[in-house]
Protein backbone atom coordinates (compact mmCIF):
# COMPACT_ATOMS: atom_id res chain seq x y z
CA UNK A 1 0.00 0.00 0.00
CA UNK A 2 2.56 2.25 0.45
CA UNK A 3 4.84 1.56 -2.21
CA UNK A 4 1.84 2.49 -4.18
CA UNK A 5 1.32 5.51 -2.74
CA UNK A 6 4.81 6.23 -3.32
CA UNK A 7 4.67 5.64 -6.98
CA UNK A 8 2.22 7.46 -7.80
CA UNK A 9 3.29 10.65 -5.65
CA UNK A 10 6.60 10.27 -7.79
CA UNK A 11 4.50 9.86 -10.82
CA UNK A 12 2.72 12.95 -10.25
CA UNK A 13 5.55 15.27 -9.19
CA UNK A 14 8.31 13.85 -12.06
CA UNK A 15 6.36 15.83 -14.86
CA UNK A 16 6.11 18.57 -12.36
CA UNK A 17 10.20 18.64 -12.52
CA UNK A 18 10.25 18.10 -15.48
CA UNK A 19 8.10 20.88 -16.59
CA UNK A 20 10.79 23.43 -14.58
CA UNK A 21 13.76 22.43 -16.63
CA UNK A 22 14.42 24.54 -20.05
CA UNK A 23 13.64 23.15 -22.92
CA UNK A 24 17.24 22.38 -24.88
CA UNK A 25 17.51 25.40 -28.05
CA UNK A 26 16.84 23.66 -31.44
CA UNK A 27 19.59 26.53 -32.90
CA UNK A 28 21.77 29.05 -31.51
CA UNK A 29 22.55 32.49 -32.54
CA UNK A 30 25.13 34.90 -31.46
CA UNK A 31 25.16 38.41 -30.93
CA UNK A 32 28.17 40.32 -31.28
CA UNK A 33 27.46 43.49 -28.64
CA UNK A 34 30.75 45.17 -27.89
CA UNK A 35 33.80 45.57 -29.98
CA UNK A 36 32.86 45.77 -33.27
CA UNK A 37 34.61 48.28 -35.64
CA UNK A 38 36.66 49.33 -32.96
CA UNK A 39 40.29 50.55 -33.38
CA UNK A 40 42.82 49.52 -30.90
CA UNK A 41 45.70 51.72 -30.31
CA UNK A 42 49.15 50.39 -31.04
CA UNK A 43 51.18 52.46 -29.09
CA UNK A 44 49.42 52.46 -25.85
CA UNK A 45 49.01 48.53 -26.09
CA UNK A 46 45.35 49.34 -25.96
CA UNK A 47 42.46 47.01 -27.40
CA UNK A 48 38.66 46.94 -27.39
CA UNK A 49 37.59 43.36 -25.87
CA UNK A 50 34.79 41.31 -27.40
CA UNK A 51 31.66 40.70 -25.90
CA UNK A 52 29.26 38.27 -27.14
CA UNK A 53 25.86 37.10 -26.04
CA UNK A 54 24.51 33.32 -26.89
CA UNK A 55 20.79 33.48 -27.95
CA UNK A 56 18.46 30.48 -28.11
CA UNK A 57 15.56 30.56 -30.91
CA UNK A 58 13.57 32.65 -28.22
CA UNK A 59 16.02 35.34 -28.07
CA UNK A 60 16.49 34.27 -24.83
CA UNK A 61 20.22 33.39 -22.95
CA UNK A 62 21.69 30.03 -22.96
CA UNK A 63 23.39 29.44 -19.79
CA UNK A 64 26.23 26.99 -19.77
CA UNK A 65 27.22 27.90 -23.88
CA UNK A 66 30.73 28.59 -23.92
CA UNK A 67 32.04 31.02 -26.52
CA UNK A 68 35.46 31.00 -28.42
CA UNK A 69 37.26 33.88 -29.79
CA UNK A 70 40.05 33.22 -32.00
CA UNK A 71 42.57 35.77 -33.40
CA UNK A 72 44.48 35.52 -36.49
CA UNK A 73 47.88 34.17 -36.69
CA UNK A 74 49.95 36.57 -38.88
CA UNK A 75 49.56 40.19 -40.05
CA UNK A 76 47.54 42.99 -37.59
CA UNK A 77 46.41 40.43 -34.44
CA UNK A 78 46.53 40.87 -30.92
CA UNK A 79 46.88 38.37 -28.05
CA UNK A 80 44.57 37.76 -24.86
CA UNK A 81 45.72 37.70 -21.57
CA UNK A 82 48.23 34.92 -21.38
CA UNK A 83 49.79 35.59 -24.92
CA UNK A 84 47.12 32.68 -26.26
CA UNK A 85 45.52 33.76 -29.63
CA UNK A 86 42.26 31.80 -29.06
CA UNK A 87 40.55 32.29 -25.62
CA UNK A 88 37.38 29.85 -24.33
CA UNK A 89 35.52 30.93 -21.92
CA UNK A 90 31.74 30.14 -20.82
CA UNK A 91 28.42 32.62 -20.54
CA UNK A 92 27.45 34.67 -17.51
CA UNK A 93 23.63 34.25 -16.60
CA UNK A 94 22.88 36.52 -19.16
CA UNK A 95 24.14 34.38 -21.44
CA UNK A 96 27.24 36.72 -22.53
CA UNK A 97 31.14 36.13 -22.65
CA UNK A 98 33.75 38.47 -22.71
CA UNK A 99 36.95 38.34 -24.64
CA UNK A 100 39.52 39.34 -21.92
CA UNK A 101 42.68 40.89 -21.86
CA UNK A 102 42.90 41.29 -25.37
CA UNK A 103 46.08 43.61 -26.39
CA UNK A 104 47.03 44.74 -29.97
CA UNK A 105 49.71 43.59 -31.93
CA UNK A 106 52.54 45.79 -33.60
CA UNK A 107 50.75 45.37 -36.79
CA UNK A 108 48.53 47.95 -38.25
CA UNK A 109 45.45 47.35 -40.49
CA UNK A 110 42.36 45.93 -40.02
CA UNK A 111 41.33 41.76 -38.92
CA UNK A 112 38.72 40.16 -37.86
CA UNK A 113 37.65 37.98 -34.34
CA UNK A 114 35.82 34.96 -35.23
CA UNK A 115 33.55 34.44 -31.88
CA UNK A 116 32.29 30.72 -31.90
CA UNK A 117 29.39 29.46 -29.58
CA UNK A 118 28.84 26.02 -28.36
CA UNK A 119 26.19 24.24 -26.41
CA UNK A 120 25.14 20.58 -26.26
CA UNK A 121 26.46 19.87 -29.65
CA UNK A 122 24.86 23.22 -31.67
CA UNK A 123 27.35 26.15 -32.80
CA UNK A 124 26.70 29.56 -33.81
CA UNK A 125 29.53 32.02 -35.45
CA UNK A 126 30.24 35.67 -35.98
CA UNK A 127 32.74 37.90 -37.07
CA UNK A 128 34.23 41.02 -34.91
CA UNK A 129 36.16 43.53 -37.56
CA UNK A 130 38.41 45.55 -35.76
CA UNK A 131 41.39 47.65 -36.83
CA UNK A 132 44.83 48.10 -35.37
CA UNK A 133 46.61 51.93 -35.64
CA UNK A 134 48.89 54.11 -34.45
CA UNK A 135 48.27 57.28 -32.14
CA UNK A 136 48.70 60.09 -34.31
CA UNK A 137 49.90 63.32 -32.85
CA UNK A 138 50.04 67.02 -34.21
CA UNK A 139 54.02 67.20 -33.58
CA UNK A 140 54.59 63.98 -36.01
CA UNK A 141 52.54 65.63 -39.18
CA UNK A 142 48.85 64.32 -38.32
CA UNK A 143 46.19 66.21 -39.66
CA UNK A 144 42.78 66.05 -39.36
CA UNK A 145 40.27 64.84 -41.68
CA UNK A 146 38.46 68.68 -42.12
CA UNK A 147 41.86 70.71 -42.02
CA UNK A 148 43.06 68.20 -45.46
CA UNK A 149 39.62 68.68 -46.95
CA UNK A 150 40.54 72.82 -46.46
CA UNK A 151 43.51 72.62 -47.93
CA UNK A 152 42.36 70.50 -51.07
CA UNK A 153 39.54 73.14 -51.37
CA UNK A 154 41.87 75.97 -51.30
CA UNK A 155 43.96 74.82 -53.83
CA UNK A 156 41.06 74.10 -56.30
CA UNK A 157 40.35 77.41 -55.80
CA UNK A 158 43.45 78.71 -56.41
CA UNK A 159 43.50 76.63 -59.42
CA UNK A 160 40.18 78.09 -60.71
CA UNK A 161 41.42 81.69 -60.58
CA UNK A 162 44.52 81.10 -62.25
CA UNK A 163 42.22 79.50 -64.94
CA UNK A 164 39.64 82.59 -64.78
CA UNK A 165 42.73 85.03 -64.81
CA UNK A 166 44.15 83.56 -67.98
CA UNK A 167 40.98 83.11 -69.91
CA UNK A 168 39.59 86.29 -68.93
CA UNK A 169 38.96 89.21 -71.27
CA UNK A 170 38.70 87.56 -74.85
CA UNK A 171 41.97 88.44 -75.55
CA UNK A 172 44.58 86.63 -77.99
CA UNK A 173 47.48 87.01 -75.37
CA UNK A 174 48.54 84.57 -72.20
CA UNK A 175 48.82 85.55 -69.05
CA UNK A 176 51.86 84.31 -67.30
CA UNK A 177 51.26 80.84 -65.27
CA UNK A 178 50.57 81.44 -61.76
CA UNK A 179 52.39 78.98 -59.67
CA UNK A 180 52.05 77.91 -55.87
CA UNK A 181 54.70 80.32 -55.21
CA UNK A 182 52.70 83.33 -56.28
CA UNK A 183 49.44 82.72 -54.72
CA UNK A 184 49.36 83.95 -51.07
CA UNK A 185 47.57 81.14 -48.75
CA UNK A 186 47.62 77.54 -48.72
CA UNK A 187 50.44 75.52 -50.54
CA UNK A 188 49.75 71.47 -51.49
CA UNK A 189 52.99 69.54 -52.14
CA UNK A 190 53.29 65.61 -51.31
CA UNK A 191 52.34 64.52 -47.99
CA UNK A 192 50.90 66.31 -44.98
CA UNK A 193 49.96 69.76 -46.22
CA UNK A 194 51.34 72.56 -44.75
CA UNK A 195 50.10 76.66 -43.88
CA UNK A 196 51.98 79.20 -45.01
CA UNK A 197 51.05 83.13 -44.63
CA UNK A 198 50.66 84.58 -47.75
CA UNK A 199 53.66 86.16 -49.56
Amino acid sequence: MNVNRLLLLSSLLCPLFAAQEPPAPARLRIVVLEGEGAINNISEHRAKEPVAQVLDDNSMPVKGASVTFLLPETGPSGEFGGGVRVLTTFVDEKGQAVGRGLVPNQSAGPFQIRAVASFEGLTASAVINQTNAPRTSPSTGGISRKLWLIAVAGGAAATGVALAARGHGGSSQTSPAVGPSTLPGIVISPGAPTFQPPH
